[in-house]
């Protein structure tokens, strides 16, 4: 270790250190106030018929000291403090090593119990003790523990590394090196093959350089992270770090936004500063759009000067006219549409690597990496688990196999089995299962007939997706649903989105057809075919009223924007052929049930007796669904 490098225990016990003598200063000031200058506060009070009938009589006081007029003090013969009744008014000795009275009682006139003093042969004498000095004590007390509560302030706003108030610039990276090296391996990155490529060979120029430099090549700077939530971007980034051998500084996006002007600028000069002491080595900024926001958006309602400062001064750091090789920055973000583009431009990251959703392959490698580490049926089918999760992302598929190894301990079961996974699987996709919520008959019935038409419209539609089973239980916010396996698509034709829309509208023309009016409960199936049918018109140009027209943005703009990109006779025609495209899919779902009454029925009955039915018993009900027709998709 360097003598430059912060050691973290001398820095955890000077903080302790700090702490201790904030608390032995407040002490010392608090005990001063009630012994040094306060003598009264250990002795008791009594009344003065207890002092003139009782102690005077019997000869017990020594001596009295009348303070301000107001308050005596009464000191009691050796004599009396040996007696039973008074050994409670022992004497004690405050802060300076004084005697402390045995008792006090309030007098209202001073020269009157003057005279009475002398009357009695009592010796006394009279002392003004200052207020002041009380008054002193406890602004001194206040100033104390303001001072106090103020480091501490300081200090958990800098970070409290080094015991210094003015902390506040240093950076928040966690510095991952030889000795506090990170377990996680490329082994442990599943689904991600393309992705992994591109990091090695990062990690492969840093552990020999040589092997490019002889041909002239340069180590990338930069390296962004582009997907998904849950798709492995800052696992990968772990990995990178366990295989890199070298110091890794890992830190977020939001590490260098403060409150205080000039912070995020000073955070990233001591970032760099240090990484060059470092050098070479890796820094990874996580979630970097927190910081790397487009500058000069939105500067109508006010732009965050800030931030932007903090930005000028990363892309000095990264590509300006003093910097230095041996750093490179890596980075991670599901928002990159929003990022500045001179954070984008090669130089500083020069690549882009895309972090996508795993393909069945990839799942599948995903699932054997968390399988490993549960007890699971040796006979378990993985590609099955792979094909029924398509769209998941590797957080979800590790959830998912955690979801299911407490389903089979919640069962007592010794291993998880296939069973398990597809409780799973729903529990995920559609929330719990709400198997005590209060449902009417007629509620249920209607319930029925609105997922049965979902399930025979999706049957009769050769190019929507395939149907899996349907439901009545109620899951989450949704009080049943039709399962379905969308395939492996990577376009999609008008006719597919179509029949999707089809599929979707079942439910509510089933209502209709069935019982002669409509409910509440097709909200989600109405809110998808809107957004699906605004996408064909106004984004996929799939409308022919509109043309091969999108009014798609994908830098982003659009959402600063206070008007559309269009006129209002357009936005006219995109609302008239959306609803004329949501008409027709419900028209065509009303006349296939129509056609199937008999079927929908059935389903609906055998719904209300089982309350779940699968593929199987629909295709016996239906009969074999119609295989879609050949069609040749035209990609420009």
């Amino acid at each position: 270790m360097s003598e430059n490098t912060p050691n973290p225990q001398k820095n955890k016990k000077s903080g302790r250190t700090i702490y201790w003598v904030y608390g032995i200063i407040i002490m010392v000031l608090v005990v001063v106030q009630l012994t040094m200058f306060n003598n009264s506060s250990s002795s008791r009070e009594i009344s003065y018929q207890t002092f003139s009938d009782e102690l005077v009589p019997q000869g017990l006081v020594e001596r009295v000291v009348i303070v301000n007029n107001d308050m005596v003090e009464v000191y009691l013969t050796p004599k009396a403090v040996q007696l039973e009744k008074y050994r409670k008014y022992a004497t004690h000795t405050n802060f300076m090593g004084e005697s402390t009275a045995n008792m006090h009682f309030k007098i209202v006139s001073a020269e009157k119990f003057e005279e009475y003093l002398k009357d009695k042969k009592i010796a006394y004498k009279t002392e003004s003790r200052g207020q002041w000095v009380n008054t002193l004590v406890s602004w001194l007390i206040f100033i104390g523990i303001t001072v106090a509560l103020w480091f501490l302030l300081f200090r958990r706003v800098g970070g409290g590394g080094s015991g210094q108030i003015f902390n506040i610039g240093k950076n928040k990276a966690t510095l991952f090196d030889q000795e506090n090296q990170v377990k996680i391996t490329f082994a442990d990155v599943a689904g991600l093959d393309e992705a992994k490529e591109e990091v090695q060979e990062i990690v492969e120029f840093l552990k020999n350089p040589k092997k490019f430099t002889r041909l002239g090549g340069k180590i990338p700077k930069g390296a962004l992270l582009v997907g998904p939530p849950g798709t492995g971007k800052t696992l990968l980034a772990k990995a990178v770090a366990g295989e890199a051998q070298v110091p890794f500084f890992s830190l977020s996006g939001s590490d260098f936004v403060e409150m205080f002007v000039g912070v995020g600028a000073a955070r990233v000069r001591d970032l760099f500063k240090t990484a060059k002491e470092k050098a070479p080595c890796i820094i990874f900024i996580d979630e970097i759009d927190a910081v790397g926001r487009a500058r000069g958006r939105n500067q109508i309602l006010g732009g965050n000067d800030e931030r932007e400062s903090t930005l000028n001064q990363l892309l000095v750091e990264m590509d300006g006219f003093g910097t230095d090789s041996g750093i490179i920055i890596m980075a991670a973000t599901n928002r990159a549409d929003v990022l500045d583009t001179a954070l984008l431009r090669p130089g500083r990251f020069d690549r882009q690597i895309p972090v996508e959703l795993p393909d069945i392959k990839g799942r599948k490698a995903i699932f054997e990496v968390h399988l490993k580490k549960i007890k699971y049926d040796p006979s378990l089918d993985v590609d099955f688990l792979a094909a029924q999760t398509p769209g998941f992302s590797g957080a979800d598929i590790a959830n998912i196999c955690n979801e299911a190894a407490l389903f089979a301990a919640r069962k007592d079961k010794e291993i998880v089995d296939k069973q398990d996974f597809l409780d799973a699987i729903d529990r995920i996709i559609g929330g719990l299962e709400k198997k005590n919520k209060v449902i009417s008959p007629e509620e249920k019935k209607v319930i029925a007939y609105h997922e049965a038409g979902h399930a025979l419209v999706s049957w009769f539609k050769p190019y929507a997706n395939p149907l899996v089973k349907v439901t009545i239980v109620p899951r989450g916010n949704a009080l049943g649903a039709a399962w379905y396996l969308p395939e492996e698509k990577v376009i999609m034709t008008t006719e597919q989105i179509t029949d999707e829309l089809c599929a979707i509208m079942g439910g509510r023309a089933s209502e209709e057809i069935i019982f002669g009016r409509v409910s509440t409960g097709a909200l989600s199936d109405l809110e998808r075919v809107t957004k699906r049918a605004y996408a064909m018109v106004a984004m996929y140009g799939l409308n022919k009223r509109i043309g091969n027209i999108s009014f798609y943005d994908s830098t982003g703009q659009s959402e600063y924007a206070f008007q559309k990109p269009y006129s209002e006779k357009t936005a006219q025609i995109i609302d008239e052929e959306v609803k004329a495209i949501a008409e027709d899919a419900y028209t065509e779902a009303k006349r296939l049930i129509k056609e199937h009454i008999d079927g929908l029925h059935t389903i609906a009955k055998q719904l209300l007796e089982k309350e779940v039915i699968f593929k199987e018993d629909v295709e016996r009900i239906l009969g074999p669904r119609p295989k879609p027709e050949n069609y040749t998709a035209v990609v420009s």
